[in-house]
């Protein structure tokens, strides 16, 4: 899947591979375990089989970074691999850049439900592959009280592209 993502900025950066590290301290999954160069806390603004080859107006989405961004509680994917990963509280701006990258890439194709409007969940992944038996571990290993892991307040400092064909990524 291509994708679209937004960095974070150094210190949410740096707090999200604590918890990377955190998990896999603890033995479990974590992103922390992916060790590809471009390995990053993200968020994902929209990803698809495939992007026009015309990104078209894609540079002028990427005019409203740097933008705030609030990550809030953890929140758990199911699917073959469960996903644990830190929901992005939604804000005008973000829903704004959002709808600028769809429309820049309005041609692309086979979009992952996950990221279309109406239905996007904007999130950073912890860890993918929790077995439903360590879900208590994993909330355990994030924080002292399962009952809430601390909202983290960042900024998101960069739009980039990453095309996993070519096993690249770039800034916009």
């Amino acid at each position: 899947m291509q994708s679209v993502e937004l960095l974070l900025d150094p210190a949410t950066d740096a707090a999200v591979r604590a918890e990377w590290a955190a998990l896999s301290a603890a033995g479990l999954p974590s992103q922390a375990d992916h060790r590809g160069e471009t390995n990053a806390p993200h968020v994902s603004v929209l990803a698809a089989e495939g992007f026009p080859e015309d990104e078209g107006s894609l540079p002028d989405a990427a005019r409203a970074v740097p933008l705030p961004v609030r990550l809030g509680p953890p929140v758990l994917f199911g699917g073959r691999r469960l996903v644990l990963a830190r929901l992005v509280v939604l804000d005008r701006a973000l829903l704004d850049l959002h709808a600028g990258v769809v429309a820049a890439l309005a041609g692309a194709t086979g979009p992952s439900p996950h990221t279309v409007p109406g239905r996007w969940v904007p999130h950073v992944t912890l860890a993918r592959g929790i077995r439903a038996d360590g879900v208590a571990a994993a909330l355990d290993a994030l924080g002292p009280e399962r009952s809430g892991v601390p909202e983290l307040v960042g900024e998101a400092t960069a739009l980039r592209r990453w095309d996993p064909v070519a096993r690249r990524a770039w800034e916009v």
